[in-house]
């Protein structure tokens, strides 16, 4: 009688798993090479096992990204606060719910997400892409559904079950799957053919007198940028900074995930690919434009307990730089543009 019990219980086991799990034996999906560009790192180290990228999944993770049937009212999709053309973020200091609602941050560009290990968003509450995707659908001042809403619609659609078939070998939609598509459509999002590129990983191109001026200041003492935005590829530490924006702080930044009084007023440095197009600056968007955020550089920083060490030029309130220095920084700056990743139209919204 036991053995037959346990026979019964295996059989429903088995029967119950294959209708919920992918099926490798089935599997016929396409490996997707990524295309990275000369002087980014490789992403392979950052890609995981249990989702590896293939062009069903990337083209699967496009089409949700940019399906306003992933919101409460269907009205919003993630692409509506991370617009390509902005560097997949949101020109409003604060991007706008379904219903009207503010959020207190300024959406982070999309840009080179797949080799962050540090943590994702302003204060890297989430450890990764697909933690990331997981939150603004069920936020309720985003999105503002939940997750088995968002099943429910997909499931009833005969196009997304034939696209999770070709990408997961899955009969049914469940939010995991949702969130490995989009993660992997999210590490297509890579930037790394600038101006600054084809001079300095190419060596294609030369910079401006300007332009030159201003690699100096941002790569030296000068300006002082090359610590929390070096050039190694990624522009960026992805660590967190307290930047000396404020004396106090509304906005706990870091400490609000780790609640250590240490991290008060420390967010992620962002990178400072497409910088010129990816308005308005910092984590609150208080600065809209680069204009702002050099002067706050060079006279405006401000010294509080937990200002980062690498602001030590805070007893002058900054670099002190000239006018000519901050036209020649901005010019540098200017350098980091895309305009093929911003026009990319393997990026663009599939949905007709």
């Amino acid at each position: 009688m036991n053995r037959l019990r346990w026979i019964i219980m295996l059989l429903i086991g088995v029967i119950i798993g294959s209708c919920n799990q992918p099926d490798d034996d089935d599997s016929i999906t396409t490996p997707y090479e990524l295309n990275i560009p000369k002087g980014l790192p490789s992403m392979e180290l950052f890609i995981p096992a249990d989702n590896p990228m293939t062009v069903e999944g990337v083209a699967l993770g496009r089409k949700l990204f940019y399906d306003p049937l992933l919101s409460g009212d269907n009205t919003q999709s993630c692409s509506s606060c991370h617009r390509q053309e902005q560097g997949f973020g949101d020109p409003r200091q604060f991007s706008q719910g379904i219903d009207g609602s503010i959020g207190n941050r300024n959406a982070n560009a999309l840009i080179n997400l797949g080799w962050n290990q540090f943590g994702l968003f302003w204060d890297g509450r989430a450890a990764t892409l697909q933690d990331l995707v997981f939150e603004p659908i069920r936020n309720p001042i985003e999105m503002n559904t939940t997750w088995p809403e968002v099943e429910a619609k997909l499931n009833a659609s005969d196009e997304y079950l034939s696209l999770f078939d070709q990408a997961y070998n899955a009969d049914r939609v469940d939010s995991v799957l949702v969130t490995k598509a989009i993660s992997q459509f999210l590490r297509t999002l890579i930037s790394g053919n600038s101006k600054f590129d084809k001079w300095y990983n190419q060596q294609s191109i030369q910079l401006s007198e300007s332009e030159t001026r201003g690699f100096v200041l941002f790569n030296g003492e000068g300006a002082d940028c090359f610590h929390c935005h070096g050039l190694g590829g990624l522009i960026t530490d992805n660590k967190f900074h307290n930047n000396g924006l404020d004396v106090t702080f509304q906005d706990g930044g870091r400490y609000l995930v780790t609640e250590n009084a240490a991290d008060l007023g420390k967010f992620r440095t962002p990178t400072l690919r497409n910088i010129e197009i990816t308005a308005p600056y910092m984590h609150d968007g208080r600065f809209f434009t680069l204009e702002e955020v050099i002067d706050h550089y060079s006279e405006h920083i401000l010294q509080s307990p937990t200002l980062d060490p690498l602001m030590k030029l805070v007893g002058n309130g900054g670099a002190q730089l000239t006018q000519q220095e901050k036209q020649d920084l901005l010019a540098f700056l200017k350098t980091f543009t895309d305009e093929e990743f911003l026009s990319n139209p393997d990026l663009s919204d599939p949905n007709p």
